[in-house]
């Protein structure tokens, strides 16, 4: 039997009077890579910020390994093992990769813990090695990305969430972000995964959620999701059912 990790219940969320989720519910279990899809604005950032503390609901929860976060800080939820890799990045430009990588060991202190995490992100980032004194904003747009990633590992999390990883990288550079995603599947990290390249989203997961509007509007397997469900709710199309999503 899965072990529950992570449960979204009836959660909605607004900016100022726009409801950007409506009743969102979502459940990860550990060990699982989960994808949640959906065009622009569909409320897929706004879920994960809202996880992570970032956003709070106006109703509904978020339950994590079985404790009650809805409207924890960031800090606190960061610091009970989840971690929000996010859209754009968002690293320290100012900042050397070294720093980067020592904020997201953020509420750790075993120095000697730390060196060996230092050292496992050595070997799944070898670059970083390479520029571990340069400073962040120095970095291409993949080695940035690697960097928001590594930063995200260095706080051990039991739930990673990337927030369009391949966005706006080289089709090279793509590739070698989504072989990293399955190697860290491999090695058990439970991963909620937000990516607009949604066919090889759907390749590696291993289940699937479809926003529309800030609704959800599936759940399931990647295979019952299907091309033609993708479609119509892509394209605004309507369903097989004649509903329009």
């Amino acid at each position: 039997m899965s072990q529950r990790i992570l449960t979204v219940d009836n959660i909605s969320v607004a900016y100022d009077a726009v409801k950007a989720l409506t009743d969102f519910s979502l459940e990860v279990n550990k060990g699982e890579l989960v994808t949640l899809c959906g065009v622009n604005g569909a409320g897929k950032s706004t879920a994960l910020k809202t996880i992570a503390g970032v956003l709070k609901p106006t109703s509904g929860s978020v339950i994590f390994e079985g404790a009650n976060i809805t409207g924890k800080s960031p800090e606190a939820i960061h610091k009970m093992g989840i971690s929000l890799v996010p859209e754009g990045r968002e690293i320290f430009p100012s900042l050397t990769v070294a720093e980067n990588l020592r904020l997201g060991a953020f509420g750790r202190f075993k120095q000697s813990e730390f060196n060996a995490d230092l050292e496992d992100i050595f070997s799944l980032f070898p670059i970083l090695k390479e520029r571990y004194r340069q400073a962040g904003g120095l970095l291409s747009g993949g080695e940035q990305q690697m960097l928001a990633i590594a930063r995200g590992l260095m706080s051990r999390p039991d739930l990673l969430m990337l927030d369009e990883p391949s966005l706006g990288l080289s089709p090279n550079m793509v590739d070698s972000i989504f072989e990293l995603i399955l190697n860290l599947k491999s090695r058990g990290i439970t991963i909620l995964l937000v990516e607009q390249n949604v066919e090889r989203a759907l390749k590696i997961a291993d289940r699937a959620y479809l926003l529309s509007t800030g609704h959800l509007v599936f759940s399931g397997s990647p295979d019952e999701l299907g091309k033609e469900m993708v479609t119509s709710v892509y394209l605004g199309q309507e369903t097989n059912e004649g509903a329009v999503l």
